[in-house]
């Protein structure tokens, strides 16, 4: 079998802000709604935990 290896990358053409969920979701082979769906829920609580989760995502994984 021929399985190809997908590799963690921020996504070039399903971005809103810099393609974290859009990565994601294609990494985890689910829809990115469900990531940002989860990033605006941590975003909730004042904004702090949603936007470090966010920026430790785009400083660790590669762009596409």
């Amino acid at each position: 079998m021929n399985a190809q290896r997908v590799s963690l990358r921020r996504s070039r053409h399903d971005r809103i802000i810099a393609g974290v969920c859009g990565g994601l979701g294609e990494f985890f082979g689910i829809s990115p709604f469900w990531f940002r769906l989860a990033m605006f829920i941590a975003f909730i609580p004042g904004g702090v935990p949603g936007v470090l989760i966010y920026l430790i995502a785009l400083i660790i994984i590669p762009n596409e």
